[in-house]
């Protein structure tokens, strides 16, 4: 993804903003930064890609994806992708007005639960998406009127269960191409989440073993480690590279099209699979130490393998990558569809 000026200004802006690493310890659940969303917002990154008519700021995936990027990075806790490419999304496509408050979304089910939602606890309104007998809808649920069963991911993320009586919600009709939609923006926002906290993690390898010195010199020299940090970067920059080529495959053709879809699940299966090695690698460079409650890698290691299995599993995405080269007849057509 070819970075312009402008975009480049806009990375540096972020950095400065967003801090990597927060003060988040080992068995404590994780709650909203409500002094970080208070300066997003100001700055107008909390509404980034929302409509300039409904009071966002008319931005698109490029510049959502260095956002997300950087708010992994930094384990920033605000539910940026949630409030913005989620939940306002889907208010824009329904025509409804985006109130202010922070806002999550969640995909109902026949019975009107919906489970693991992210920040529930901490939103004003979910924004919920369901199924009923004449197609999709889309509401606007303030959390007073949802029950609330508090739960967290392995990272101790707020991941609640919600459920409303689906007979008292007023719907607005939307195609059903917004559901389908909604799986593959929401796979994306954490591929590119995982992304930024795993170039995180890859600079915490590579400073600790630059100067932790064992035996007379600095762990880096010792082959074993070397092939340790050599294997986790390039698990990480595999990741990145789909992530933003997603991205770019977004900017050019939309989510509707095959190819953008063939990308998206392509790099969300890279992040689920590097998610793995990039933590056992990372806690194999810096031994018992990642492990603390001190130590700012158990905080990113544990998100990305907390997201991977959001917005399906990461067989769920090999399964949909295979599906479509075996339908595609020319796998190689389909690789380099977006390269010409």
């Amino acid at each position: 993804m070819t970075q312009s000026t402008e975009l480049q200004d806009f990375e540096r802006m972020l950095a400065e903003v967003l801090t990597a690493g927060d003060d988040h310890r080992i068995g404590e659940v994780v709650e909203l930064d409500r002094s970080l969303w208070t300066t997003l917002a100001e700055l107008g990154l909390t509404r980034l890609t929302g409509d300039e008519a409904t009071g966002g700021s008319g931005a698109g995936w490029t510049e959502a994806a260095l956002l997300l990027t950087a708010a992994g990075r930094a384990a920033a806790a605000v539910p940026l992708a949630e409030h913005d490419l989620l939940a306002g999304w889907l208010l824009e496509q329904a025509g409804v007005p985006v109130e202010d408050g922070v806002r999550t979304a969640a995909v109902l089910d026949i019975d009107g639960h919906a489970r693991y939602v992210p920040w529930a606890r901490d939103a004003d309104a979910v924004v919920v998406l369901w199924r009923g007998a004449d197609g999709w809808s889309v509401a606007d649920v303030p959390r007073d009127r949802l029950e609330l069963t508090e739960a967290v991911n392995l990272a101790a993320e707020p991941r609640d269960h919600v459920r409303i009586e689906l007979s008292t919600l007023s719907g607005i009709a939307v195609p059903e191409t917004v559901a389908e939609q909604f799986r593959y923006r929401g796979a994306l926002t954490r591929a590119l989440m995982s992304a930024g906290a795993m170039d995180r993690i890859l600079e915490l390898v590579v400073e600790h073993t630059t100067t932790r010195v064992q035996f007379g010199r600095a762990l880096g020299k010792f082959q074993a480690v070397q092939a340790l940090v050599s294997d986790l970067a390039a698990e990480a920059a595999l990741a990145r590279a789909a992530a933003d080529a997603a991205v770019d495959a977004v900017a050019e053709r939309g989510f509707d099209d095959a190819a953008t879809r063939f990308e998206i699940a392509a790099a969300v299966s890279c992040a689920g699979h590097a998610a793995g090695k990039v933590a056992r690698n990372a806690h194999q460079a810096l031994g018992a130490i990642g492990f603390t409650m001190e130590h700012e890698l158990h905080r990113h290691a544990n998100r990305i393998l907390s997201w991977r299995s959001e917005f399906g599993s990461v067989a769920s995405w090999d399964a949909e990558l295979l599906e479509a080269a075996v339908a595609s007849g020319d796998v190689w057509a389909l690789l380099t569809a977006g390269s010409a």
